[in-house]
């Protein structure tokens, strides 16, 4: 399956307010090695469900929980294509914090990106494009 497409086949997965948790979003923080139940759907979690689409759909994935950690993996490319990764900075270009997603298109200024914990669910919302950090190509693993 195209990262794409298992990234689509999520869309709409949405955080739960309150104490309880969309057991959808603690399913990625499980099926990447981490402890969903202990994490929550609260828990920044826009690497988390990258990681959970690019290993379920065969393709290298970074491991971690930080956005950031994505700029090690892939092919840095200045020609992105629909499913190749987003990293964007957060608060400023020097912090730690970040945003990671799929690239579907852009235009002259923004970036789309179909990614998770956007506006706390999984659909596609436009970036400025003066926060891309990087654009990369994942490699295809196993099918």
């Amino acid at each position: 399956m195209s990262i794409i497409s298992k990234a689509l086949s999520e869309y709409g997965v949405k955080e739960v307010i309150g104490t309880k948790d969309n057991q959808r979003i603690i399913k990625y923080f499980d099926q990447i090695g981490f402890n969903g139940s202990k994490l929550k759907d609260e828990t920044a979690w826009c690497s988390a469900f990258a990681n959970w689409v690019a290993k379920t759909a065969g393709y290298e994935y970074s491991g971690k929980l930080n956005a950031r950690s994505w700029l090690t993996v892939g092919q840095s490319t200045n020609q992105p294509s629909v499913g190749d990764v987003v990293v964007l900075w957060r608060e400023n270009p020097k912090s730690w914090k970040g945003h990671v997603g799929f690239f579907i298109k852009q235009t002259k200024s923004y970036v789309y990106i179909l990614g998770g914990n956007q506006r706390n669910m999984v659909c596609i919302k436009a970036y400025p494009k003066s926060r891309v950090l990087d654009y990369k190509k994942l490699k295809q693993i196993s099918n």
